[in-house]
């Protein structure tokens, strides 16, 4: 039972805070460098300490600059006093000579302001393509062959059938519920079709996401187009602009997630405490280039360039953070546990962490017929990486200011890989496959799918 290979993790409104936002807080680089340097080599990218070695200097020149700037200010507001009063006074000469000076500083003034719009503006660009620092707690390791498992495998006692280990697109096609070569025929590769009771199963999964989380979280259903702002908030822009599709004539993105147009519902807010946490989850579509994929896991549903998932996803105190992330995995485990599918629970260690996380699980479905354990669900706390970058905030009652929130998320159900599953563990010796009966409600009636 091999791990199915993966790259690095995605993270999954950049205009939205201060010309500084959306990033690990850059007051760590002034108070704490050293921690944070540590923290950010625990990820094992060398190149990453380069990044933020200058991302320190710069933030020093910066603040330089910012400082030079302010006195040269305070002098040409100095200078056109004395200017008034010499003037008062009837000394034309020495009010010629202060206003000479006066202009000379206003003029380095101005040059000082440009410059430093260009190096914030650097800073910026080096800290949004800086990651996340990992939880104390994240275990530590180079690649996805480090991840521990955390619970599990529950595996059925008995193994698994011969009639069990024929790949899903084997069983689906014969079926005729999986039709995967006219869709490559009417969008290109890496499309894919269920047809029948093959795309009733596809709806089912996602309505049963649905009900099992509605006791707790508002269903939302966003745009599938943001803009650019949107998508850099949750931290797939600028790194992984290879991967999306862009739309550039009106500068808007398709979602690779619903966790991008949720997480930005509420940038450039205030909350007020009281109404943290704020649990959400949508049903939408997703599209991803998958770039550098070609031939690796594309035959079936393995990987697609449009797929049907159900997002969960949380704002939060940052002491509420911890909590939530155990929340958010409980539920996603619940729904593959209750569909009787065969899983694990890993931990992601820091060399396997996307872009935005600050501590991560994925929950792994065993598919006999592909003889993989297929990544179904990752659930993710971010810290306050990406609400900086959207800039939501929330205040106490009580105290002065405002302190940024935490974000977290889950995939409640991503369909590709589940539908799969079921077609490779559900497999009866005739061909045919049962439907779990968790999902017979939305099936219309059909609890095996046998050929068309």
């Amino acid at each position: 039972m091999q791990p199915q290979k993966r790259g690095k993790r995605r993270g999954g409104a950049g205009g939205a805070g201060s010309s500084l936002a959306g990033v690990i807080d850059v007051r760590l680089l002034r108070t704490d460098p050293e921690g944070t340097r540590a923290a950010l080599a625990r990820r094992g990218s060398p190149e990453l300490l380069d990044q933020l070695a200058e991302a320190t200097s710069t933030d020093s020149r910066l603040r330089e600059i910012q400082t030079q700037r302010d006195t040269l200010r305070a002098e040409v507001n100095d200078l056109s006093k004395q200017v008034g009063q010499a003037r008062r006074n009837g000394d034309t000469a020495a009010a010629e000579e202060l206003q000479a000076r006066s202009r000379a500083a206003g003029e380095q003034e101005k040059a000082l302001a440009a410059e430093a719009d260009d190096v914030a503006a650097r800073l910026r660009d080096l800290l949004l393509r800086i990651p996340n620092l990992p939880h104390p707690d994240a275990p530590d390791g180079a690649s996805d062959h480090d991840n521990p498992v955390v619970k599990g495998p529950f595996l059925p006692a008995d193994g698994f059938p011969e009639h069990q280990r024929v790949p899903h697109w084997e069983t689906a096609t014969a079926l005729g519920i999986l039709d995967n070569e006219r869709a490559t025929k009417i969008s290109g590769a890496m499309f894919t079709m269920q047809r029948g009771p093959g795309a009733q199963l596809s709806r089912a999964l996602c309505q049963y996401a649905l009900d099992r989380n509605s006791d707790a979280f508002e269903e939302i259903r966003p745009p599938s187009l943001v803009t650019t702002a949107t998508l850099t908030a949750t931290g797939q822009l600028p790194k992984f602009a290879d991967d999306a599709y862009a739309i550039e004539r009106d500068d808007l993105w398709c979602i690779p997630t619903a966790e991008v147009p949720l997480t930005s519902l509420y940038g450039g807010e205030v909350l007020d405490e009281a109404q943290l946490p704020i649990r959400m989850m949508a049903y939408t579509p997703c599209y991803r280039r998958e770039a550098g994929s070609a031939g690796r896991d594309t035959r079936g549903m393995l990987r697609a360039h449009e797929f049907d998932k159900v997002e969960i996803l949380a704002v939060t105190t940052p002491e509420q953070g911890a909590a939530m992330l155990l929340e958010l995995r409980d539920r996603a485990e619940a729904l593959i546990a209750g569909l009787g599918l065969p899983y694990r629970i890993i931990e992601i260690c820091t060399g396997d962490m996307g872009q935005s996380h600050h501590r991560s699980f994925d929950i792994e479905v065993y598919a006999p017929g592909c003889d993989n354990w297929l990544e179904v669900s990752s659930v993710s706390w971010f810290s306050d990486y990406q609400a900086r970058r959207a800039d939501i905030r929330f205040r106490t009652t009580g105290e002065k200011g405002t302190t940024i929130a935490n974000t977290l998320n889950g995939s409640a159900l991503a369909v590709p890989r589940v539908w799969a599953a079921i077609m490779e563990n559900y497999r009866q010796a005739d061909g045919s496959v049962v439907v779990p009966e968790a999902l017979r409600p939305y099936m219309r009636g059909v609890e095996v799918i046998g050929p068309r």
